[in-house]
């Protein structure tokens, strides 16, 4: 198992009271490669963290004589918080759990375990914590501008938009920019025109969709006085007036084939001739396009000029769809709610079930719809509290199917419920023996029996 090349720089700290644990898991996780320090007390951990950063802390929950796991946790979320924590008991508990992994746990544990579990668990976290690592570098790199304040996103996908930007800021290479509408095209643009030798000249963007052609075509290129009725005075096009920046060509697809040409001539040689001129100006611009359409399936339609299609499309960047990375929907949510926030002079949550509806929701619309249907339900509420009756009825259509919002929460298992089958699957790990499924439970065998009957599991 090899989580990462170079393994022995990898730092590992083991606290457990039981010296046969520690000796155990040292020499395991040596074996893989690590270097491993050891602890037998919380006490101990926390010295040892004073003189040493540790990747990934591997404690018992249940320490002497004063500290518990628990407590090494908060200690290195606070010294160390990038360093991942994974917690070990044989007297574990749904409620140890839950505290365990809102505290920050990586993962949690429970005595018996297979070492290979074990394994997997140090590697998928140092996994995590070298994505989370270099999430934060590109977006340390990239977040000194205002213009990237709305990437939001922590998904793989996210990831390597955020590389790419990064990487090509610095290139004058023609960028396309894959994307379904609301996915943050232009954001993208701005970002690599902000992070790169051109951020201190100007950016245009200009939506070519939404023009008709004649208009398009002056908005781009300019014109001279009397080249058409009302043209009452010669006018410099975008691509004069970002001189030495960029311009972002949105819905590219939908430029007419006309334009389609000029725009190639602009890229070949840098320079435009404004309508109804023979002179040609020199230009010194960055294209950035975008589409919503497959470029590749339009050229094999005769849709689109294949020579500009391949100008265009020098470096490419895909932005996933927002229902490919639900995971970034909370982080979103809470990006909209501060910015709502800080307008109205409110504060605003999201309650579990209005979290629900917005997990569900396959957002055609992606993030710019997830930002409208937040700033709706905002401008609805009272209370502070954002529901599901908040949010438009579209968004929520899906998670109702027709029925009552709150008949929707009448399959969800109750505490008691959860507290059953936790119950039952301590028993089956320990052979059925009531006895030791109690005492790891916490809890005597007439209280066992009934905990198991609310669900009918005891058998």
């Amino acid at each position: 198992m090899k989580a990462i090349e170079n393994q022995s720089s990898v730092n590992i700290l083991v606290v457990d009271d039981d010296a046969e644990t520690r000796d155990l898991l040292r020499e395991v996780l040596g074996e893989e490669g690590y270097h491993v320090v050891v602890s037998s007390t919380g006490e101990e951990a926390l010295e040892v963290g004073k003189q040493e950063n540790f990747d990934i802390i591997i404690s018992d929950i249940k320490l002497g004589p004063n500290l518990t796991g628990l407590d090494v946790l908060k200690a290195y979320k606070s010294i160390q918080p990038e360093s991942e924590v994974i917690l070990i008991t044989a007297f574990g508990s749904m409620e140890t759990a839950i505290e365990a992994l809102k505290g920050g746990a990586f993962d949690y544990l429970s005595k018996p375990f297979k070492i290979e579990e074990l394994l997997v668990q140090v590697e998928r976290a140092l996994e995590n914590r070298a994505l989370v690592r270099e999430n934060r570098s590109l977006r340390q790199q990239l977040e000194s501008q205002a213009q990237l304040s709305s990437l939001i996103g922590r998904t793989p996908e996210m990831l390597e938009v955020y590389k790419k930007i990064a990487m090509v800021s610095e290139l004058r290479s023609t960028v396309l920019i894959y994307g379904e509408s609301g996915t943050g095209k232009e954001l993208v643009a701005r970002a690599i025109h902000a992070n790169g030798p051109r951020a201190q000249q100007r950016f245009f963007a200009l939506n070519c969709g939404a023009l008709p052609e004649t208009l398009l075509e002056t908005e781009l290129f300019g014109h001279v006085r009397g080249s058409f009725t009302g043209a009452v005075g010669d006018k410099r096009g975008i691509f004069e007036e970002a001189d030495g920046g960029t311009v972002f060509l949105d819905e590219v697809a939908e430029m007419s084939p006309a334009l389609q040409v000029k725009l190639l001539r602009t890229l070949e040689d840098q320079e435009v001739r404004r309508v109804g001129s023979n002179r040609v100006v020199p230009v010194d611009v960055r294209i950035i396009a975008a589409s919503n359409r497959n470029l590749a399936d339009l050229v094999e339609r005769r849709k689109f000029r294949e020579d500009l299609y391949f100008r265009l499309r020098v470096i490419e960047i895909e932005l996933p769809p927002l229902r490919d990375r639900t995971e970034d929907i909370p982080l979103l949510a809470e990006h909209f709610l501060k910015r709502f926030e800080r307008e109205r002079g409110r504060a605003f949550t999201i309650s579990p079930q209005a979290f629900s509806v917005l997990l569900t929701y396959d957002w055609p619309g992606n993030v710019r719809e997830l930002e409208n249907a937040l700033e709706a339900a905002v401008a609805l509420n009272r209370s502070g509290t954002i529901t599901p009756e908040d949010l438009p009825p579209k968004v929520r259509a899906d998670f109702q199917k027709g029925g009552r919002l709150e008949d929707l929460y009448a399959g969800l298992p109750s505490i008691d419920e959860l507290r059953a089958k936790y119950a039952a699957h301590v028993l089956k790990a320990v052979g059925h023996n009531k006895v030791k499924a109690a005492a790891i439970l916490g809890i005597d065998r007439k209280t066992l029996y009934r905990v198991l009957d609310k669900t009918r599991l005891h058998k």
